[in-house]
């Protein structure tokens, strides 16, 4: 039950805070570097790394992708009729948040090398 929840919140969260970040960098680019420079000031320090809000918002946007690919298919190999039993049922909902997580360090790793 969490697992379909978180689902259905990830993928809402990323469809509206996504959506509206989106809108915010395109018009902001769009504004010139003035507006720019606001949106980046938002989310970063003078040294161009993340601020703490671009941090939650960076780590969070990419959790939710993350955890909602892994919901995804977990409901795909649901659709072709396998993992109905309980027990099966309970772990592969832990797993989509074992898997999100891990993916989710992966990834920020993975940038922090480059």
């Amino acid at each position: 039950m969490t697992a379909s929840i978180v689902h259905r919140a990830t993928g809402d969260g990323m469809a509206t805070i996504g959506t509206l970040l989106l809108v915010w960098w395109l018009a902001a680019i769009a504004a010139g570097p003035a507006a720019y420079g606001v949106f980046l000031d938002v989310f970063t320090t003078s040294t161009g790394s993340l601020n703490l809000l671009g941090w939650i918002v960076g780590v969070g946007l990419t959790w939710s992708v993350f955890q909602h690919m892994m919901s995804g298919i977990r409901h795909l190999v649901m659709d072709t009729g396998a993992a109905f039993e309980l027990k099966v049922n309970q772990r592969l909902a832990l797993l989509t948040f074992v898997a999100s997580t891990l993916l989710t360090i992966a990834f920020w790793l993975f940038l922090g090398n480059k």
